[in-house]
């Protein structure tokens, strides 16, 4: 059983309230809590030593990278960002100084996006460091967005440069919190992702969200020039495209608008490029590539924490 065969099992029958708008399988849960005008958006994340970063990252990029990705997520549904909670598990034979330096990463953060650390928990957990941050948020009722929104014919854009993030970017990436924003109050966004399983793999959840397809085009996908220099290593199997469409953890925004309004996004927001890579076509779940002088389809990709080695 995958990753998301697990989810799918079991979110069929989770009990929830009429305080529930959107409930699993969008990158937040949407509460309405009798706020006049808000949404609120809850998320909560892990990160896991030797899943998330290896024993020797940095432990201020491991903070960092722990609330960002949570920060990621209510960039995905264009919302701001006000309180988190931590939970910190540890072995019993930790480092203090090392884990203080792990909140000075996570809390620079957060105080660079007005983000609340408002308590958490601590406990052990046998030989790694684990850190699952709850985050909430709130968006205008008339901005949330969805990834179920996708309509045949839009234009799918994806923010900055993919692949290549286990290099480094991967702890230090900006969420794109701002951008989203942005791109909500301009322009009739129809759906939002953030790319934390790779292209490949998030943009399946909007097609199956939206139950439509994608067409990309090869040489529109804004390729790393970190991925391009991995490509040359005689170890790696992977090329520059098969790594912006699979490595993952590139926590930039996919999103998808109505073709007339295209013409009219900015190559850039803030310093962050915004890029054109394909549209959205009739035939649910499919994905084809258009490179040079073929047409394939992209098999389903992407990050899965339970797949078998090897």
């Amino acid at each position: 059983m995958n990753e998301f065969e697990l989810i799918n099992r079991l979110t069929r029958s989770l009990p929830v309230n009429k305080s529930v708008v959107v409930g699993a399988g969008d990158d937040c849960a949407v509460l309405d809590v009798g706020l006049p005008d808000r949404l609120l958006l809850f998320k909560t994340d892990a990160v896991v030593e030797g899943i998330h970063f290896t024993p020797q990252a940095p432990p201020e990029k491991i903070g960092h990278k722990a609330l960002a990705r949570c920060l990621s997520d209510i960039a995905a549904m264009a919302g701001t960002p006000t309180a988190a909670l931590v939970t910190l598990a540890l072995p019993k034979t930790f480092e203090a100084t090392f884990v203080e330096a792990v909140y000075d990463g996570m809390n620079a953060l957060a105080r660079q996006h007005q983000v609340a650390i408002a308590g958490g928990e601590t406990t052990t957990n046998p030989e790694r460091l684990l850190l699952s941050i709850a985050l909430l948020g709130t968006v205008a009722k008339d901005k949330c967005l969805h990834r179920s929104g996708a309509k045949d014919g839009d234009a799918i854009f994806v923010t900055g440069q993919l692949g290549g993030s286990l290099a480094g970017r991967h702890l230090e990436f900006e969420p794109r919190l701002a951008e989203a924003r942005w791109l909500a109050e301009t322009f009739a966004i129809h759906s939002m992702i953030d790319l934390s399983d790779g292209l490949a793999g998030d943009l399946r959840h909007v097609l199956k969200a939206s139950r439509v397809g994608a067409e990309l085009l090869s040489n529109a996908i804004p390729i790393s020039r970190e991925a391009k220099l991995a490509s040359k290593n005689e170890s790696s199997a992977k090329t520059p495209l098969l790594a912006a469409l699979t490595d993952g953890e590139d926590f930039e925004l996919l999103f998808t608008v109505q073709p007339e309004n295209a013409p009219r996004l900015p190559k850039r927001v803030d310093g962050v490029s915004i890029r054109q890579i394909g549209e959205i076509t009739s035939e649910p779940g499919k994905i084809r590539v258009s490179e040079k002088d073929r047409v394939w389809d992209l098999e389903p990709k992407g990050f899965d924490h339970f797949k078998p080695e090897g």
